[in-house]
């Protein structure tokens, strides 16, 4: 047994591979791989963070304990990795230069998963983009838009860029609806239904209450905004657009008319007629 496990499987330069370094290298891998699944375990466990933060904490994990390990492993089969590094220092520093963009989003990754500005689960709006995170790995953040189109994003892009993030001290955020009813109407009454349309939609919070506010006299009707709160940031244009659809129907019911723009228009026309 002995025999076999000093057995070299090949020499070069200098270096031997026996089977015992084989041997030792799944072990440190098994090993390896069941310390991750244990580290998992105790960081889902816990409930002193949100899932989120889990992720961030886990992945985080993983990747320096990936790094060490690798180190390690390299170790074990009996390379130097002093001696390695030392003698590809020029090659590495070539590589650098012509990889630096691909280094800066690993850069940004570990920024994005040490701070937590931006976590799995997070509604984000980037220049107009309007999308949910789903998942954040080292390079990349893959994110869902409300068109349902999966889109990977370098991290550099979420660490340069200005981006407002909907979702980041709390997952409740405030949007608004407007709309526009005949000057004849009872102003009163019309606040009351916008304000009893919000109450009777499950998809708006009670608390906040929602303000209603009469906006203006605009040139042909009264201008209202109603101001809610709302849980579904990532679909809120859904929760808009079945409100207005409840708010028209009870409108109708009321007899409360939108109005159409109009415009009034005044000439003279003098005209000469001529006998002869």
């Amino acid at each position: 047994m002995k025999e076999f496990l000093k057995y070299t499987l090949f020499t070069f330069d200098g270096f031997s591979l026996q089977v015992l370094a084989i041997v030792k290298l799944i072990l440190w891998l098994f090993m390896v791989g069941i310390l991750l699944k244990t580290i998992k375990s105790i960081v889902y466990r816990t409930s002193r963070f949100d899932d989120a933060k889990k992720f961030s904490i886990y992945t985080l994990s993983k990747y320096v304990i990936i790094v060490f390990s690798f180190m390690i492993g390299l170790h074990l089969i009996g390379l130097d990795v002093s001696l390695l590094l030392a003698g590809s220092a020029a090659l590495l520093v070539g590589f650098g230069l012509g990889m630096q963009n691909l280094f800066s989003d690993y850069i940004s990754g570990l920024i994005i998963l040490i701070d937590s500005s931006i976590k799995v689960g997070d509604v984000l709006e980037i220049k107009g983009l309007v999308c949910k995170v789903q998942q954040i790995k080292l390079r990349t953040t893959t994110v869902l838009t409300r068109d349902d189109k999966w889109i990977i994003l370098p991290n550099t892009d979420l660490t340069r860029n200005q981006l407002i993030n909907w979702t980041h001290s709390d997952t409740t955020s405030r949007f608004s609806v407007s709309t526009r009813v005949d000057f004849s109407s009872d102003v009163d009454l019309v606040m009351s239904i916008m304000e009893q349309t919000a109450q009777n939609f499950d998809k708006i919070r009670l608390e906040p209450k929602p303000i209603i506010r009469f906006e203006e006299f605009a040139e042909s009707s009264l201008n209202f905004t109603i101001h809610f709160w709302s849980d579904d940031v990532f679909r809120i244009e859904n929760i808009k657009s079945e409100y207005r659809v409840l708010l028209l129907k009870a409108f109708n019911k009321e007899n409360i008319v939108i109005p159409y723009p109009q415009r009034v228009i005044h000439s003279s026309i003098n005209s000469q007629f001529t006998t002869e």
